[in-house]
């Protein structure tokens, strides 16, 4: 393969040498050098044109600003990615999170780039806030200047898919600036969607450091940390599997321990581990008699040929409805009650305790194929769970705390996907293929002896296991003191032994405990709070960090709301005050939340 390159910048002696002068290539040889050699396995030889050569590519150094807004580590996890392939090409990057970004300094970029995940009902996660807040607000400042490309994360399946990052870019737009490139909303499969949209961002930075386009193909490839991620799972042999609730309980929780010996896994307290599940065999076999399809044909998902019944069952996603999926779904029915609901918003309540199997019962006839039908779905997300152990207690092990996912709805019984399938199949010697998910906004404070708060409601005790397991591994007592809620005390007070007995060693300083279903009114970790407001002032105003995990829309809400009830009453301060001073906790890395 013989190509003529065109534009140079090396002279015929550097061609010929070119293994040996690798070295000591100037900056703009090493971009148009970068570019052409992207192409896998090119046999290049060099044809120069002598006229050219004697004009040597004027160029400037390029910076960029990287900003990220994570809540569980995802943002953050590529931002860094991206910015070490932008520094390998000679970019000058800035990385930090939003909130540690001086808004300032918008006037003083050129180059912004934007990795933000979206949280809740459409909000920016926690660590993006006060940015997000200052761009809508009327101190933002004219950013006429600034060239800016976002990376949205999200998950389709809720209804504001992306919306934080979408707000931001729009409101970047409203105010003068202009992207590098379109903005991309990704999935929870990510992965391939991010790459792409960063090789394009990185080529157009690249190729406004030379005054010729010679800068192409820019190679991007996102090389793991590790032998196994989110795209190269472990699989993990389950070594004990423990109901943590007692008889009579309502509920189900399992403790579950997986080897990760040979894995070169490592994790810290704070971190999360993903399980890749499969869907319910009855529930895959119940929709194929629905769809009337044979099991055995063969299907292509996601680049893989197999039978039907082994991509519902191993790989795509049945149990969660979205918008998307059922718009999609409409092109593919006769029914006209699908498409009313989608135009006045009644998909909204259709979708609460439904799955695939009620939308195929309830809209048919179909036209489509098999193949047809599965290039409607996407592949079955991850599930997540705070891990519950510390690394250096347990080198070689990862322990979860799991509740078990069960209700009845329209006269038939639905289970969590990866819950149910833990606590119904799953035995010990089984495996389980896993990843570790890191959660950089979720840590213990470097120096341990700082006090810490820990908050959390049923299995949201899970992360504050491994906090204090590590503690007690490093045989540090700071202060910690513990809040936990659940149903019964008898049931279900997870952990009880433990708790106790870092209480009499020293490594719990104080625990209140809530279980609401053992009194006529029912009491929850926030009215513990409540209960010891003075005290928790005292602690704050020692320089406590707050720590809260477990469902966002119930407790951790109303744990936010007391928080800013105790430092309005304890601290003397406004409502508005209270709000901007807990705020100012979360900028801190004083108030941390895992929260879902």
């Amino acid at each position: 393969m013989t190509l003529k390159v065109i534009n140079s910048p090396f002279s015929e002696k550097q061609v010929k040498l070119l293994n040996e002068l690798l070295p000591h290539l100037t900056h703009e040889q090493k971009i148009w050098l970068n570019g052409y050699l992207s192409a896998p396995n090119a046999a290049v030889e060099v044809t120069v044109d002598e006229k050219e050569q004697e004009k040597p590519l004027e160029s400037k150094t390029i910076t960029a600003t990287v900003l990220y807004g994570s809540q569980t580590g995802n943002s953050q996890s590529l931002a860094e990615k991206f910015s070490q392939q932008l520094k390998e090409n000679q970019v000058d990057v800035t990385i930090s999170s939003l909130a540690d970004f001086p808004t300032k300094n918008l006037k003083k970029i050129d180059h912004l780039i934007i990795i933000t995940s979206t949280h809740g009902d459409g909000e920016p996660p926690d660590n993006a806030i006060p940015f997000y807040d200052f761009l809508h607000s009327k101190r933002a400042p004219k950013l006429d200047h600034l060239q800016y490309a976002v990376l949205a994360l999200g998950d389709s399946s809720y209804e504001y898919f992306c919306k934080a990052g979408a707000d931001i870019d729009e409101q970047l737009k409203k105010l003068g600036a202009s992207p590098l490139i379109e903005r991309a909303d990704c999935d929870l499969d990510f992965h391939d969607d991010a790459q792409n949209w960063f090789t394009q961002l990185q080529q157009e930075l690249l190729k406004s450091s030379v005054k010729t386009d010679s800068v192409q193909n820019v190679s991007t490839k996102m090389e793991p940390s590790s032998a196994y991620d989110r795209q190269n799972p472990f699989q993990a042999k389950v070594l004990e599997k423990i109901n943590l609730n007692m008889d009579g309980s309502n509920k189900e929780t399992y403790h579950l321990e997986l080897s990760i010996e040979g894995s070169g896994l490592a994790f810290e307290p704070g971190d999360s581990l993903g399980i890749y599940p499969k869907n319910n065999l009855a529930l895959v076999t119940q929709l194929l008699n629905a769809l009337n399809f044979e099991k055995d044909t063969q299907v292509k998902f996601d680049g893989k040929t197999e039978s039907l019944l082994s991509t519902l069952w191993n790989r795509a996603e049945m149990t969660v409805l979205s918008k998307p999926l059922l718009q999609k779904i409409t092109n593919f029915t006769e029914s006209e009650r699908l498409a009313e609901l989608l135009a006045n918003d009644g998909w909204k309540d259709y979708v609460i305790g439904r799955d695939l199997l009620d939308v195929v019962e309830d809209f048919a006839p179909f036209t489509w194929t098999a193949q047809q039908f599965v290039e409607l779905l996407r592949k079955i997300p991850p599930r997540l769970y705070s891990i519950a152990s510390s690394y250096e207690a347990n080198p070689d092990e990862v322990h979860l705390t799991i509740g078990r996912v069960q209700y009845d709805s329209y006269d038939r019984t639905r289970f969590g996907v990866c819950s149910n399938s833990i606590a119904e199949e799953i035995e010990i010697g089984d495996t389980l293929p896993v990843f570790v998910q890191h959660n950089p906004n979720f840590k213990l404070p470097e120096d341990p002896q700082t006090p810490i708060i820990l908050i959390g409601a049923g299995t949201g005790v899970a992360p504050f296991r491994s906090f204090i397991e590590q503690r007690e591994e490093i045989e540090a007592k700071g202060d910690a003191w513990l809040f936990f809620g659940d149903q019964h005390f008898v049931t279900d007070f997870l952990y009880q032994i433990e708790w106790q007995r870092w209480l009499k060693e020293g490594y719990l300083t104080k625990m209140n405990v809530a279980f609401s279903r053992d009194t006529e009114q029912k009491v929850y970790v926030q009215h513990r709070l409540k209960e010891n407001a003075a005290e928790v002032y005292k602690w704050i105003e020692k320089g406590a960090v707050i720590y809260v995990c477990g469902d966002e829309k119930t407790m951790a809400h109303d744990v936010d709301v007391t928080l800013q009830e105790i430092l309005a009453e304890q601290g003397g301060q406004s409502a508005e005050e209270a709000a901007k001073a807990l705020k100012t906790l979360q900028q801190q890395k004083r108030y941390q939340r895992d929260v879902y």
